[in-house]
Parts: structure tokens; C-alpha cells; sequence
């Protein structure tokens, strides 16, 4: 299926995926820059994500704290703020996806809630959360009084006060987005971001002769079925990502074998994306670091 396809459609999902990388670097820069007047320039931010992405390969979400780490090496920014503007944004990722399957639901209402039928047991689903809900309560209660107890005792130690010097950081950077300069940049990035991540799926959909003729509705579908796979706590999504896209692909009458591919197929494209660009930031990172070592010996 792969030699099949359109080199010309793969290679403009490509070239949308680099933009939605771009818009989300820039977005964070934003965020970054929310409480100072100092600039981020949007390259060094667009190269920690990158390296963060690498990283999630590795070690599912190290990505997340991998890139602050990169930002506070090459712009020496606080690791807790920049920790806190991650949090906020997957905050706002996650709105955005619930937007997007609202979105889906609304345009095919029918079949959503037949998938999800399929998918989701209520009963078993409700069970299950009635059953951990004590331990949850539980063990919640227990490490607050732990924290407490901790608090009460170390209070005015130094380390102590690191600590929630590092935890207000966070807090700082969660808040931040009340203080960015660009609010129609922010928020009219952060709908691109996922406009970007329809195109991809609507490209690639088209350089596949298998999935060609899907309605720009469908694509949608399989669009949420690959978000919900990619927020699953492995690398990469490898494997949930897979079996939900061709599970959404079958229903709409392709082949297993044709749904599997072109989740293959697409994931795959995006992975060697993600190695290339990543490799090349974690080259622009180390020379970045090696120059400010130099400098200062």
C-alpha cells in the first residue's frame, strides 16, 4: 500500500506536521513570556519541543520535563515556570481534544454513539471507579496528612524553602496565561495546532488509494480515535494509537489489513519525523551549551 501511495500528499502532511510543531513552539513561547519582558525566541523553544519529543520515545511524558530542562540549559528560564506553562498547555490541549469529539459527536451523532457503545461499558466502567473510589479517597487523605506532617516539621528548613520556591514557580507558570501579551495569537495558535493535526490525517488519507474516498466527516472520526490512542502513557502511542485508528477504519467498511496499514503508515511518517527533528534540535542543543560552556571557562 505504501509504494501505492502519493509521495506528493505524504510529503504535504509532512510539511503540515513541521507547522503545527512550529505554532505550538510559538504558542509556548508565549506562555513563556507571559510574566517578563524578555523574549523567547521562538527557534529555542521550537528546539526543546523537539528534543522532548524524542524524548517520549524513550520514556513515556519525559518529553515533558526534557524540554523545560533544554530551555533552562540554553535561556536559563526557572525549570518550575516553565513546568507550570507545560501543565497549562495540556491543560489546553485536552479542552481542545474534548472540543474536537464534541465536535465529531455533533456532526455524527449516530455512529459516535454506537463506537462508543462498543467501546465502553457502562456498567463495567462504573464498577470499576466505585470500586478504587475508596482507595483514591484513601490514600489521598493519607499523603495529605503525610505533606502535613512534613510541612509542620521542616517548615523552615532551607531545602524546605526551595521546595515551595520550585512549587510557587509552578503555580506562577499554570497562572501565566492570564498575562499573555498576545491573546489572539495564543488562542488562534492553539485552534491551528489542531487544524494542523486534521490536515495530517486528511493528507495522508488522501495519498492512501484504500482511504481516498473517506468524507471529510469520517476523517474527523479517525482523527479522535488517534488523539484518545495518543494519550495513552506509552511510547509514542505506539500500538493504542494503531488499534484505534483501524478499529475506526474498519467500521467504515476498510479491510483490517487496509486500516492497519494506514495507521502504520501515518504514525510511522510522524515518528521519523519526530527522530529527524529531534536529532537535529539535540545537535543544536549540545552546540548551543558547548558555546555558553566555552564562554564561561
Amino acid at each position: 500500500m505504501f509504494l501505492e501511495s502519493s509521495f506528493f500528499w505524504l510529503t504535504i502532511s509532512l510539511i503540515v506536521s513541521i507547522i503545527g510543531f512550529w505554532l505550538r513552539a510559538w504558542r509556548w513561547a508565549l506562555l513563556i513570556d507571559a510574566d517578563t519582558q524578555h523574549q523567547t525566541k521562538t527557534i529555542r523553544a521550537f528546539v526543546a519541543l523537539m528534543v522532548g519529543y524524542l524524548a517520549n520515545l524513550v520514556v513515556p511524558r519525559a518529553g515533558e520535563i526534557a524540554r523545560c530542562g533544554v530551555l533552562v540549559k540554553t535561556d536559563e528560564k526557572q525549570l518550575g515556570g516553565l513546568i507550570g506553562t507545560v501543565v497549562l498547555e495540556r491543560t489546553i490541549d485536552l479542552f481542545f481534544m474534548l472540543v474536537t469529539i464534541l465536535l465529531a459527536f455533533v456532526i455524527e451523532r449516530k455512529l459516535f454513539l454506537t463506537l462508543f457503545n462498543e467501546l465502553v461499558s457502562f456498567d463495567v466502567l462504573f464498577g470499576k471507579i466505585s470500586g478504587a473510589l475508596p482507595l483514591v479517597i484513601g490514600g489521598l487523605g493519607i499523603a495529605l496528612l503525610f505533606l502535613f506532617l512534613i510541612f509542620k516539621k521542616y517548615q523552615h528548613s532551607s531545602a524546605f524553602k526551595k521546595i515551595r520556591h520550585f512549587l510557587r514557580d509552578i503555580v506562577r507558570g499554570i497562572i501565566s496565561l492570564r498575562n499573555v501579551k498576545n491573546q489572539w495569537g495564543f488562542w488562534g495558535s492553539s485552534t491551528l495546532i489542531w487544524v494542523t493535526y486534521y490536515l495530517t490525517m486528511l493528507t495522508v488519507a488522501w495519498a492512501i488509494p484504500a482511504t481516498d474516498s473517506l468524507s471529510l466527516s469520517s476523517v474527523l472520526l479517525v482523527m479522535v480515535m488517534g488523539s484518545i490512542g495518543m494519550v495513552a502513557p506509552v511510547q509514542g502511542g505506539i500500538g493504542t494509537f494503531h488499534a484505534l485508528v483501524a478499529y475506526i477504519l474498519i467500521v467504515f467498511g476498510l479491510e483490517e489489513a487496509d486500516g492497519k496499514i494506514f495507521a502504520a503508515i501515518i504514525h510511522g511518517l510522524q515518528m521519523l519525523l519526530v527522530i529527524i527533528m529531534g536529532l537535529f534540535s539535540l545537535g543544536y542543543f549540545l552546540k548551543i551549551t558547548a558555546q555558553k560552556a566555552s564562554k564561561t571557562s
